[in-house]
């Protein structure tokens, strides 16, 4: 037999968050310290080796389109892998899915960020459920009376993965189908179409007829969609099963084949008929469910920058373990320049995800224009890194990386969708300019927002001045640099206030000139190995 020389250890069994100072710095700093005891349980939790490996069989077992019964019945049912159900359960036990609605305090946004960073390291397709049920929430208090009736199971923690009606359910998850095949982000393109059905105690009903291209997490308990009523798009709740105990008539045609993501059902529905009720304003569907969209895009931000830290995390492991030309990987030069990149990249985007979530704990006017700004700018960048960084993370390992049998290839077929779902990057960016039209202070305030870093530093000073300048003139057409400026400069700003000295200046000397290409180009004299020790997992 041979022996297996020279290859690291899995990093399992170890803390998600106490080996990550980054993130556990910015929770305390953003207001979730008071519960960072209860963080640190979930980051041991999900660095155990059985949950790593729930993770690993959830993506090997794809979810199964069960169309009919033995008897010929429709049941349009979609079955998940033990291992699914594991980790959603965990997610909803810790509360990630409705914590902060329930309660409502200093830090509860951030907290929740803080646990959704992390289990997005393990396996992102329990996320989309997770995600979907979060932002619910807030479409849903539209309307009092549907919100009385569904809202105590969806802050239930208690999970229940059964198949049946609402009220004989311990708990709910609630789902999205906002896209039509022939509009995609063009919402108004949509041509589902409601006929009013019945109304009962304030609440209004109504038959839906129509098809969405995508509609994830299939199984949950509700969806929030769009269909067009004489006023013009409205927003519907529209349940997998009927208050009579009588399946809705949403049928699933397939469910699709992804790239990534695969351990979530992503699927095709028509809509015959199916029962919806009508929340928020009729003919103002599209503004009723796009404040759902700001919280997923912010979930977005937030699970990218998780995938972007296990995968630093993998390869910082890696590097430590392995030897090449008889020195380990992480005391080569060119390597540590790699490594020591990819470590500023995951800290900004971490800091800034953080930042991002205080604003949702926040209500003041500040806040409020921070985030209607921040959260589709910060979706924009953070995810457009994901891709390159995840394929930086993987070249690390080499051969191994490449490997389904390793979580990079994993990663790596996962980071295109946070910059997909929920507005691609032109409609992020186009959104940043329509928030700043709309709200022409809010580019003073986010200016504000880095001031006490500019003088601190004439290079972030000199790149505030230009942003300054072209958001007099905002041109579509360079929407997305300017978009990325902006970024740029508050992770700068965050950087520069409360990261080491080492990582802040390679990032303003890398970053604020627009060099958005490899990693590994960090200048000579960069504290590379300080910037490597201080992102590297401490394992327990």
């Amino acid at each position: 037999m041979i022996d297996v020389t020279n290859q690291p250890p899995p990093l399992e069994n170890y803390n998600l968050l106490s080996s990550d100072p980054i993130l556990s710095e910015a929770l305390v700093r953003e207001g979730a310290g008071p519960v960072l005891e209860d963080l640190q349980a979930l980051g041991r939790q999900l660095g155990t080796a059985e949950m790593i490996a729930a993770g690993a069989e959830a993506n090997r077992n794809q979810p199964i389109l069960k169309s009919f019964d033995r008897y010929g019945y429709r049941i349009d049912e979609v079955a998940f892998h033990d291992s699914w159900h594991t980790l959603l359960g965990l997610a909803l036990v810790n509360g990630l899915h409705s914590g902060p609605w329930v309660k409502p305090r200093k830090g509860a946004h951030v907290a929740r960020a803080g646990g959704c960073f992390m289990l997005a390291q393990i396996e992102s397709g329990v996320y989309c459920p997770v995600s979907m049920t979060y932002a619910a929430v807030a479409t849903l208090k539209h309307a009092p009376d549907a919100a009385a009736a569904w809202l105590p199971r969806i802050y239930s923690r208690a999970y229940d993965p059964s198949f049946k009606p609402v009220a004989q359910k311990t708990a709910a998850l609630i789902g999205m189908g906002m896209t039509e095949n022939q509009g995609g982000s063009d919402l108004r393109a949509n041509v589902s179409r409601a006929e009013f059905y019945a109304e009962s105690g304030g609440r209004r009903f109504y038959r839906i007829h129509g098809h969405k291209w995508f509609m994830s997490a299939p199984m949950c308990d509700a969806f929030l969609m769009l269909a067009q009523t004489a006023a013009g798009p409205t927003c519907f709740l529209v349940p997998r099963w009927t208050e009579e105990g009588t399946r809705n008539a949403i049928h699933i045609r397939r469910l699709k084949d992804k790239l990534g993501n695969r351990s979530n059902a992503s699927s095709e529905v028509e809509l015959e008929g199916a029962l919806g009720e009508i929340i928020g304003e009729e003919g103002r569907g599209i503004p009723t469910i796009i404040e759902m969209g700001n919280y997923t895009r912010l979930d977005c931000a937030i699970g990218t920058s998780g995938l972007m830290r296990q995968g630093l995390a993998q390869a910082v492991h890696h590097a430590r373990h392995r030897r090449a030309f008889q020195k380990l990987l992480i005391d080569q030069a060119l390597m540590a320049n790699v490594l020591a990149d990819l470590a500023i990249e995951s800290e900004a985007a971490t800091v800034l995800a953080m930042r991002l979530a205080r604003a949702y704990d926040e209500e003041d006017e500040a806040a409020l224009a921070y985030r209607r700004v921040v959260t589709p700018a910060a979706k924009f960048w953070i995810c457009k890194r994901g891709p390159a960084f995840a394929a930086e993370a993987m070249e690390v390992l080499g051969g191994n990386g490449y490997v389904e049998e390793f979580n990079l290839a994993r990663i790596y077929r996962e980071m295109p969708l946070n910059s997909i779902w929920e507005g691609s990057g032109n409609v992020m960016c186009l959104d940043v300019l329509r928030a700043l039209a709309c709200a022409p202070a809010a580019i003073g305030m986010l200016l504000d927002e880095m001031h006490e870093a500019c003088n601190a530093d004439g290079r972030l000073r000199a790149h505030v001045l230009k942003l300054q300048e072209r958001s007099r003139q905002l041109d579509e057409g360079q929407a997305r640099s300017f978009v990325r400026d902006l970024v740029v400069g508050l992770q700068a700003a965050l950087l520069i206030r409360h990261s080491m000295a080492d990582v802040a200046d390679a990032f303003l000397a890398t970053r604020l000139p627009g060099d958005g290409g490899a990693f590994g180009l960090l200048p000579a004299g960069t504290s590379v190995r300080a910037i490597i020790d201080r992102a590297a997992p401490a394992m327990n």
